[in-house]
C-alpha cells in the first residue's frame, strides 16, 4: 500500500468523526507524519504566478481557517498547494466560540462555522514559523482579539510580531464570528487600519506584502469605498472573499439554520460575482486572489477569468481529501490549453468587459 493510499484512507476515517474533532485529529496526523509525507509532482510551469513581489509556483493555495496555528504549513506545501496561509492569529490567546461551532452540510458540500478565531496567539505562531526552513511561500493572516479595546491596535501588534516570518501578511476584517468585526470594512475605520499597518510596516522596514481580506456580503456603495480606500492605501492585494452570512433559498442541509459563516459550494456563485465586480472596480492596479466554492479546476478557472491572480480553497479538502490539489492543478492546466492560453496570467480577468 503506498503512502498516498494511506493518506487517502487516513482522509476518508477522519471524516466519520465530529467535524472539529475531525480537523484536529487530521492536524496531529499531518504534524507526525509531515517528513514522510512524499511531495507533488511539480505543477505545469504554464500555471507559475508572479504576484505581489513573489514567485509562486502555481495559483493554488490554502485558505486560513485550517491550520491556524501554523502548525502543519509545510505538510499542506507537499500536497501541492502553491501557497499556504495560516491563521486567523490573534495577539492573545483566544479560545473562540463555544462548541459545536463547525457543522458539515453534507448535501450541501458546505460547511458553517462559527469559530470566534480560536488561536494560540501570535507568540505561539511566531515561534513555529520561525522554526521553518522558509521552504515555500506561507502567509500569514491576522485579526483582532474579541475582547480588544482597540482592534486597530490588535493589528498592527500582530503585523509587527509575524511579518518577519512570513512571506506575506493579511488582514482579515471580515469573519462573521467575532461581533462588530465587520465594521472595518466601512470607510473610515477602514482608512484608519490601512494607514495603520502601512505606517507600521514602514517603521518596521519590512517588504512584505500587505494583502485584506473582505466579506462576500458588500454590495455596490460599501464595494465602491472598500476599491477607493485599498487603491489609496498602499496595501499590495485582497482576498475576495471570506464565508458568508447569507443562506441560499437551495440548501438542503437541516443543519442550514445554524449561526456562522457558511463556505464551500453554495459560495462559489456569490463569491464569485463579488470577486468579479472588485476587479471592475480595481482594474489591473492590484492582485486579486480569489476564494469560495472551489472544488475544480475548472471553478478555478472560471476564479481566474472573473479575475483572480490567485485562488484559494479549504472546505473541499473536508469532502475530497489531500489529493484533490494535484487534480486541480491538472485540471486547471488542461483548461488553459483548451482556450488557447499558453499561460495562466493571460486568462486573469478574461471574462471582464
Amino acid at each position: 500500500m503506498t503512502l498516498a493510499t494511506l493518506v487517502d484512507l487516513g482522509a476518508a476515517a477522519v471524516r466519520l468523526l465530529p467535524p472539529e474533532t475531525a480537523h484536529r485529529a487530521t492536524l496531529a496526523l499531518l504534524g507526525s507524519g509531515q517528513r514522510l509525507l512524499p511531495r507533488a509532482a511539480p505543477a505545469d510551469p504554464a500555471l507559475a504566478v508572479e504576484a505581489f513581489g513573489l514567485s509562486f509556483p502555481n495559483p493554488v493555495g490554502l485558505a486560513a481557517g485550517f491550520d491556524k496555528d501554523a502548525e502543519v504549513p509545510d505538510a499542506m506545501l507537499r500536497f501541492g498547494f502553491g501557497f499556504v496561509e495560516c491563521g486567523t492569529v490573534t495577539p492573545r490567546p483566544q479560545a473562540g466560540n463555544p462548541r459545536p461551532r463547525l457543522f458539515r452540510l453534507n448535501q450541501d458540500r458546505a460547511v458553517i462555522n462559527r469559530m470566534g478565531f480560536n488561536n494560540g496567539g501570535m507568540e505561539r505562531a511566531a515561534t513555529r514559523l520561525a522554526r521553518r526552513a522558509q521552504d515555500g511561500i506561507v502567509g500569514i493572516n491576522i485579526g483582532a482579539n474579541k475582547d480588544s479595546p482597540d482592534r486597530i491596535a490588535d493589528y498592527r501588534m500582530a503585523l509587527a510580531r509575524l511579518a518577519p516570518f512570513a512571506r506575506y501578511v493579511t488582514a482579515n476584517i471580515s469573519s462573521p464570528n467575532t461581533p462588530g468585526l465587520r465594521g472595518l470594512q466601512n470607510r473610515d475605520e477602514l482608512e484608519r487600519l490601512l494607514d495603520t499597518l502601512t505606517k507600521e510596516r514602514e517603521h518596521l522596514d519590512l517588504k512584505v506584502p500587505l494583502l485584506l481580506k473582505i466579506a462576500p456580503d458588500l454590495e455596490g456603495h460599501a464595494l465602491d469605498d472598500v476599491a477607493s480606500v485599498v487603491l489609496q492605501s498602499g496595501i499590495d492585494g485582497l482576498i475576495v472573499s471570506n464565508t458568508t452570512i447569507a443562506r441560499p433559498a437551495a440548501l438542503k442541509s437541516p443543519l442550514a439554520g445554524e449561526t456562522g459563516g457558511l463556505s464551500g459550494a453554495p459560495l462559489f456563485g456569490p463569491s464569485t460575482e463579488i470577486l468579479r465586480q472588485m476587479r471592475l472596480r480595481i482594474g489591473s492596479r492590484l492582485p486579486l486572489i480569489g476564494v469560495g466554492g472551489i472544488a475544480s479546476g475548472a471553478e478555478a478557472y472560471a476564479k481566474i477569468r472573473a479575475g483572480a491572480t490567485l485562488v484559494q480553497l479549504y472546505t473541499a479538502l473536508a469532502y475530497n481529501g489531500p489529493r484533490l490539489i494535484s487534480r486541480l492543478l491538472s485540471e486547471l492546466a488542461d483548461c488553459l490549453k483548451r482556450d488557447g492560453f499558453a499561460h495562466i496570467g493571460d486568462a486573469v480577468g478574461a471574462d471582464i468587459s
